[in-house]
């Protein structure tokens, strides 16, 4: 069942995330007409570069382009998993071979959306692709520090727990 969940939430994620470097770049304020939920807290990757308008222009397009050449999400499939979620027996196999199917079109648009990021990437001066790198990095740092802190914190609860049931 997480696999699935998760299967489900990263096509989710993944499709909220395109729609919200595509809306950054285009300027688009309107609120969406797909029906994603938004996602505040997440961060587009171009936060704090200065674009040219040239350079803003030329990511629309790619933008434009992306969207155009993706496949809608898949429904379909999302009702398949829901059926068999619901069915009167479980039946795992087909729940794991639904889930990895799902799984291969999320990485699908994964790799396309990493695609346009890279040739995004390139449009960027030595300068403002420093400045990128700079800021991925202090990301990481701080998602490295929460990790640190949540396995800190499993390793208190599992020692407390240890204790109160010996």
């Amino acid at each position: 069942m997480r696999i699935v969940t998760a299967a489900v939430m990263a096509s989710t994620l993944a499709f909220s995330a395109f729609s919200q470097a595509a809306e950054a770049i285009t300027g688009d304020n309107r609120p969406s007409t797909e029906g994603v939920v938004q996602h505040s807290g997440q961060v587009n990757m171009f936060d704090g570069i200065s674009l040219t308008e040239h350079q803003r222009q030329q990511m629309r397009d790619l933008m434009h382009r992306a969207r155009h050449d993706q496949p809608p999400v898949n429904v379909s499939e999302m009702e398949t998993m829901h059926s068999l979620v619901t069915a009167e027996n479980f039946d795992e196999s087909a729940v794991r071979a639904q889930a990895e199917k799902m799984a291969q079109e999320q990485v699908a648009r994964q790799v396309e959306m990493a695609r346009v990021r890279n040739q995004m990437f390139h449009l960027l001066t030595p300068e403002q692709q420093a400045v990128l790198n700079q800021k991925h990095q202090q990301r990481m740092d701080q998602l490295r520090e929460v990790a640190r802190m949540q396995k800190k914190s499993e390793s208190t609860l599992f020692s407390s727990n240890t204790r109160s049931n010996q």
